[in-house]
């Protein structure tokens, strides 16, 4: 017999990251490639993603005295001309997945406010849209993240209300959510970004190749649909 699609819930991938963690925005891009891939399946997966906040440097100043080389240097202890090649190693890593980094245009600064901003655009069904914009904005663009004035501009690209946004902002409406998904980190034992919980039950850490990402995917989708037809027949 024929199953309909509809039979099956979609795989959850809930992503833990920070806006200034590179290696979140390369996680980010090989994803949606994995899934871009997969989505050519006759058979193909449901996938439904959501974004949980992680602050890889909480004790950031919004706006920090120097640039990236100053503060790796000072907050890993590590000489600047090996902070500087393992910058450029990320630089090219990043290119392969299709991104353009600018260390030397990076506003290094506190993520707080920008996990409060995913967090109001998931209540407005843009959270997506706003992670793309967010680090996109930080790792390519040299714009400030840090600042309710900088987010709120970057929230009414996306198609948030200017208003609201700030509202949500400065009131630190959505705080709590930021420490609700911090604390469920904990729980997990998740001690790195990015961090990918497949199904509430895999973990997956690290920018891993899309590859990797269609693997699972296609693995457990074919899991869950043989289960519908056994307990169908």
């Amino acid at each position: 017999m024929r199953l309909d699609m509809n039979v099956t819930e979609p795989i959850s991938i809930d992503i833990w990251s920070d806006i200034a963690c590179p290696w979140c925005y390369i996680g980010k891009r090989n994803l949606e490639n994995g899934l871009a891939a997969v989505a050519s399946d006759e058979d193909a997966p449901q996938v439904s993603v959501t974004f949980h906040s992680f602050e890889l440097s909480p004790d950031t100043p919004v706006d920090f005295d120097g640039d990236e080389i100053d503060f790796l240097a000072g907050h890993k202890g590590m000489p600047r001309e090996q902070v500087q090649q393992m910058l450029d190693n990320v630089t090219g890593v990043a290119a392969k997945a299709g991104l353009e980094y600018r260390f030397d245009l990076l506003q290094h600064t506190n993520t707080v406010k920008a996990h409060e901003l995913l967090h109001h655009a998931k209540a407005k069904g843009l959270q997506h849209e706003m992670e793309e914009r967010l680090m996109s904005a930080y790792f390519t663009e040299g714009k400030h993240v840090g600042r309710v004035d900088d987010l709120v501009e970057l929230a009414a690209e996306v198609g948030l209300d200017a208003a609201e946004t700030r509202e949500a902002l400065e009131s630190a409406r959505h705080l709590d959510d930021v420490r609700a998904d911090q604390a469920q980190a904990r729980a997990y034992g998740i001690q790195g970004v990015p961090f990918f919980v497949i199904d509430g039950q895999y973990g997956i850490s690290g920018a891993q190749p899309a590859e990797a990402f269609e693997n699972v995917l296609r693995d457990l989708w074919a899991q869950r649909r043989g289960a519908v037809a056994a307990s169908a027949e």
